[in-house]
C-alpha cells in the first residue's frame, strides 16, 4: 500500500466528520425551502388568481419587482464598475475611506438604510430640494425603490468586479498601451472581456440583493407595492396560506437567478 493510499485512509473517518456536520446545515437551509413548497396550496392560488382586483395587484407588485430592480442594475453597472476599475487599478488618497462607504449598506440596519435614503433624498431630506428640481420623488414612489435598490447592492456589484479586475496582470494594459490603445480602449478591449464572468456574476448577485429588499422599502417606498410587500400585506390581512402562494412563485424566481449565476461561474 502506498503512503498517499494509507494518509487517505487516515483521512477517511476526519472526511466522514466533516460530511456529517456540513449536513446539519444544509439540512437547517434546505428545510425551510422543502415546507415553503410543501404548504404550497393549489386551492389558494386559485382563490388569488381567479380574482381580477388579487391577480392585478400579484401582476402590477411583480412588474413593479422587476422593473425597478433592473433599472437600478443597469444604472449601478454603468456607475459602479469604471468605480471598481479605478479601486482595483488605483492608489490615491482617501481610497480606504471610499471603500469603506462603498461597503456601509453591508452593515446598515435595513430600517437604517431606508431612514438614510430619506433624510438625504426625500422632500424633507437634506438634498430634498435637488432632487424635487429634477423632478425625483422618493417618498411612496417608484424612484425612491430604484434608490432604495441601488443602495442596497451597490457594494455587492462594485466588488465582485473589482475583484475581478484586481485578479489580471497590469501588464497586459500596459502592453496595450505601449501599443498606441487609450486608457478607454484598453479597459474595452482588455479588462471587461477578461471580467465579463465577474461582471455578470456581480449584476446578477446585485439584482438578486435588489430584489430581495424590503425593510428600506417599508420605509421609503410602501406604495408603489413590491412583491415582497404585498407578501407581507397578504401575511396580515389574508393569513400564511396566501402569503406562501406569492413566496413560492418569488422563491422560483430566486433559485432560478442563483442557478444562472452558478451555470456562469462554471463556463
Amino acid at each position: 500500500m502506498s503512503s498517499l493510499q494509507r494518509s487517505l485512509r487516515r483521512a477517511e473517518p476526519s472526511l466522514i466528520s466533516l460530511y456529517a456536520i456540513s449536513s446539519f446545515l444544509i439540512l437547517f437551509l434546505v428545510l425551510p425551502l422543502i415546507s415553503l413548497y410543501m404548504m404550497f396550496s393549489p386551492r389558494v392560488a386559485e382563490k388569488i388568481f381567479s380574482s381580477p382586483e388579487m391577480t392585478k395587484q400579484v401582476r402590477d407588485a411583480f412588474i413593479t419587482s422587476i422593473t425597478a430592480s433592473l433599472i437600478a442594475v443597469a444604472i449601478l453597472t454603468l456607475l459602479g464598475v469604471p468605480l471598481a476599475y479605478i479601486l482595483a487599478r488605483h492608489d490615491f488618497r482617501g481610497k480606504g475611506l471610499i471603500e469603506t462607504i462603498i461597503d456601509v449598506p453591508f452593515v446598515m440596519p435595513h430600517a437604517v438604510a431606508g431612514i438614510m435614503i430619506l433624510a438625504a433624498y426625500s422632500h424633507r431630506g437634506v438634498f430634498g430640494s435637488l432632487t424635487s428640481s429634477i423632478g425625483l420623488r422618493i417618498q411612496d414612489a417608484f424612484a425612491g425603490i430604484v434608490a432604495v435598490m441601488i443602495f442596497v447592492s451597490a457594494p455587492i456589484l462594485v466588488d465582485t468586479v473589482k475583484a475581478g479586475i484586481a485578479s489580471i496582470d497590469p501588464m497586459l494594459e500596459a502592453v496595450a498601451r505601449s501599443l498606441g490603445a487609450s486608457p478607454l480602449r484598453a479597459f474595452i478591449d482588455i479588462i471587461v472581456p477578461m471580467t465579463l464572468r465577474h461582471i455578470i456574476a456581480g449584476i446578477i448577485l446585485a439584482w438578486a440583493r435588489a430584489l430581495s429588499e424590503v425593510g428600506a422599502l417599508l420605509i421609503v417606498a410602501y406604495y408603489p407595492m413590491t412583491i415582497n410587500i404585498l407578501i407581507i400585506e397578504y401575511m396580515n390581512i389574508y393569513g400564511l396560506s396566501y402569503a406562501v402562494v406569492l413566496s413560492v412563485l418569488f422563491a422560483s424566481l430566486a433559485i432560478a437567478l442563483f442557478a444562472s449565476l452558478r451555470a456562469v461561474i462554471k463556463k
